[in-house]
This record gives structure tokens, sequence and C-alpha cells, in this order.
């Protein structure tokens, strides 16, 4: 066993996400201690060789790091700091790893009062879902110390394939946030097409699969996320033929698109949104479409 895994993990919260994540950990050399609400969920852990505990304030006397995978900044809270929370019987040195998703001030407003105690807080979100946890693929962006980082990095490499340290406390849950408002305005632009697709004729399962198909081999919005700012591109540096490239057909289509939603009567709020602001979101100002239809 190396140094960097003699201490016991605990996990806090065993649902749809923190069941597999936990499970994971089930063969972590210093011992898994779980804590769960309900006798049903803890049995089967029990069954594999971990230790139930009541409490988190229980789970904590016994672990060096201790996750915790629960609803709303509410219950967070109360994990953290409530009662029978694991501050209560946290070690000096302990790091609490939080992977719910809560406000930034509230990461921040906790590892205050961890710090008092001597006690690491990690705001560490995850994206990709509970299949990723079952396998191990994970990503989770860490927002605290470098030295909590390093404590977090072995039991977290059971769960995730990927491991961001995003920077300070909050910065995990930004990045989350950020991560998330793509992906949910993107879940409006997908219902979007759909309208217009189904008032088109078309089979829109049959998109959806295109749509699939397609960004498995492109990334999706993903693979313009390539630069290190966001600042305009200069005309002679690399991107700025690849951006204007995108940019002139993506407004060419968008424009298709609108033409075709106005013959329909559907409306496309958001794409006529894209229309104007993709070339300036590339960082490579509006093209001739955008500029004739502005």
């Amino acid at each position: 066993m190396s140094d960097n895994e003699d201490f016991a993990v605990g996990f806090i919260g065993l649902g749809n996400m923190g069941a597999p994540m936990a499970h994971r950990l089930l063969d972590w050399p210093g011992g898994l201690v779980v804590c769960d609400m309900r006798p049903e969920a803890l049995q089967p852990f029990a069954d594999g060789g971990a230790t139930p505990a009541k409490t988190p304030a229980e789970a904590a006397e016994q672990c060096g790091v201790v996750s915790v995978v629960v609803l709303d900044d509410a219950q967070v809270r109360a994990v953290v700091a409530g009662p029978e929370g694991i501050l209560r019987t946290a070690a000096p040195g302990t790091v609490i790893a939080v992977h719910s998703t809560i406000a930034d001030a509230t990461a921040v407003q906790l590892a205050a009062e961890c710090a008092e105690r001597g006690v690491e807080f990690v705001d560490a979100p995850i994206s990709g879902g509970a299949p990723a946890a079952q396998r191990g693929g994970l990503a989770v962006m860490v927002g605290g110390s470098p030295a909590a980082f390093e404590k977090v990095r072995a039991p977290f490499s059971r769960f995730a394939s990927m491991l961001v340290h995003a920077g300070a406390v909050g910065a995990g849950t930004q990045m989350k946030l950020a991560r998330n408002l793509l992906h949910f305005i993107a879940f409006s632009a997908a219902a979007e097409a759909q309208r217009l697709a189904e008032t088109a004729g078309l089979d829109i399962t049959e998109l959806g699969k295109v749509v699939r198909h397609s960004d498995s081999h492109t990334g999706g919005p993903g693979s313009i996320m390539l630069r290190d700012t966001t600042d305009p591109v200069e005309p002679g540096d690399f991107w700025f033929p690849i951006f204007s490239h995108v940019r002139d057909l993506g407004e060419k289509d968008l424009s298709l698109a609108l033409e075709l939603g106005q013959r329909l009567g559907v409306e496309l709020p958001l794409a006529r949104q894209a229309l104007g602001d993709l070339g300036t979101g590339l960082g490579v100002g509006p093209g001739h479409i955008a500029k004739e239809k502005s």
C-alpha cells in the first residue's frame, strides 16, 4: 500500500450517482466507510466488505477523505456542518470532497468553516452520469488547495478518468456550471430543431440518431473549445481561417433553417440569435450573411 492509499475513504450518499462511484472504492486499500439514510442502500456495500456508518460524523472519524454525494446545498451543509456532520469528528488534515453541484458561494463558506478545524474542503462536481461512474469514466472538476488535490487524486481515479484541478475552492463548481450551461442550452436548441423537423413532416427519432452519430465523430460543441482565451482572433492567427470557415458554414445553414422555419410558420428564436452571434462568439466577427440579416 502506498502512502497516498493508507487512509480510509468515506462515502456519504449512495443514490444513483453515489452508489456506482462508491462501488469502485470497495477494494480501496485503506478501506471504505459508507453512510446513507436507507439501510437497503448500505447493505450491498456491507456485504462487499465496506464498513457502514450511522451518521456522517461516525464515518468521518475513521477516514482521511470523505466524499459527499447528496441532493442540494441544504443537504451538503447538514452533512458537513450539522449536529451529526463530518466536522464534528473529522481529524485535522481530513479532506471533505463535495461532488454535488452546489453554489460556489456555499463551497467557499463551508471551506472557511472547515479551515477553522484544520480540515480541507474541495468542491469536486462530476460530469458523465451514472454509466460513466460505473465504468470509472467520470470527469471531476476540483476546487481546492494543491495539497488537497493530491490527496484525493488516487481515490478519485477509481471512478474518474479525467481529474481537473480547476483552481481554489469554488472553481470546481464554477467550471461545472459553465459546462452545464452549454449542456442545457444545447437541450433547448435540440428541442427547437425537433420542432422544425416535426413540422416539416420528418421522423424526429431518426433525426436524433443522426445527431448522436455525427456528434460522436465531430465532438459536438466541445470541438470548437480549443483556444485558451475568448479574445478576438487576429487575422494572422492559426485559428482565423478555421473559425472563419466554421462561421461561414454556420451562417449559411442557420439562414437556410430560418427560411425553412418562416415557410413552415415555426419560430426559431435560438437559431436567429445564433445567426447574429456565431461569428463574434468564435472570435472572427460576423460574416456577410449575418451582416445582411442584421
